[in-house]
């Protein structure tokens, strides 16, 4: 009986093992103009979206920051939504006429970067920069 009068005692005790939360920060600079918005989402090592954010623009950067999130593998994804019609604007080839970016910053040939390109592992708070890229 004592024993488990121990165990309960010691079960009090201990703090419940909790997930850390963590902030992630993300300035994108070089923007071409403060015209519209930059639309991004976060999504987790399984493509899944899990975030989408719309921000303004201000002195050619935007800052995102996205709370609570828990270690792991991540990437985002971004325009430069410069008409606010919430969506990326081609031409008739489908070069896109706003500016993307990707987490990590890869390089683009003929079309986007492969997600496992675009990857980064969060376990601490970070502070990530990125820059667009624009085509026309």
């Amino acid at each position: 009986m004592e024993y488990i009068k121990f165990l309960l005692f010691l079960c009090c005790c201990i703090p419940s093992v909790s997930v850390a939360q963590l902030t992630l920060t993300i300035e994108i600079n070089d923007l071409r103009n403060d015209i519209g918005h930059v639309h991004l989402e976060l999504s987790n090592e399984d493509e899944q979206c899990l975030v989408s954010v719309t921000e303004n623009i201000s002195d050619h950067r935007c800052v995102i920051i996205i709370e609570n999130l828990e270690s792991g593998k991540y990437a985002f994804r971004y325009f430069h939504d410069e008409n606010m019609n919430e969506q990326i604007d081609t031409n008739w080839l489908g070069i896109p006429k706003e500016g993307i970016g990707f987490s990590n910053d890869p390089g683009m040939t003929f079309g986007p970067p492969s997600f496992r390109k675009t990857l980064f592992d969060l376990s601490e708070s970070p502070f990530m920069k990125s820059k667009p890229k624009y085509f026309f």
